[in-house]
């Protein structure tokens, strides 16, 4: 049975907090259950709820904020991979690398090598335009997770768009 609009409403309310929160607070210790409780649902009811509101659960949401913090850290190349993966909140380096690779396509240290000069010269809101990691669904296999850039696609349409496949200058 469907809930009545006012509880869905409230519902939708309570979720953009808890995401905004996962934004604002990305690289603090965050658990589903602690958020649920913060916001006044159980951890099930949250989780499918933020699911059919934003296509991932709040965990994914959560790694994915993360990752996107990597890999403009990552980018600036004065920093370790092990210190990024603390920096924005990760414990396990390992956890922090698998789910690198699976949104980016390609390991935290190969990004770091490669991406370190790919947006120079571009200004910091497209960098982080064209660098977003996909969500909602892996890399390509045998690619990365970000799209060409060269091709004048949208994000919506394509995907997120790729820097280091931008023409040579």
């Amino acid at each position: 049975m469907a809930a009545p609009p006012s509880q869905r409403l409230r519902d939708l309310a309570r979720l953009r907090r808890v995401r905004d929160r996962i934004d604002r607070e990305y690289a603090q210790p965050l658990d589903v259950e602690g958020l649920a409780r913060d916001a006044g649902m159980s951890a099930g009811h949250l989780s499918r709820q933020f699911r059919l509101a934003y296509g991932e659960s709040p965990y994914a949401y959560l790694m994915t904020r993360r990752i996107e913090r990597a890999m403009a850290l990552l980018r600036r190349g004065d920093m370790s991979v092990t210190d990024v993966c603390f920096e924005v909140g990760c414990s396990s380096l390992g956890t922090f690398s698998t789910r690198f690779a699976e949104l980016v396509g390609v390991p935290p240290s190969v990004y770091r090598e490669e991406a370190a000069g790919a947006t120079a010269g571009l200004p910091a809101c497209v960098a982080k335009q064209v660098t977003r990691p996909v969500r909602n669904r892996e890399a390509p296999a045998g690619g990365r997770g970000y799209a060409d850039v060269s091709h004048h696609h949208t994000e919506t349409q394509h995907g997120p768009l790729d820097p280091l496949d931008l023409p040579a200058p």
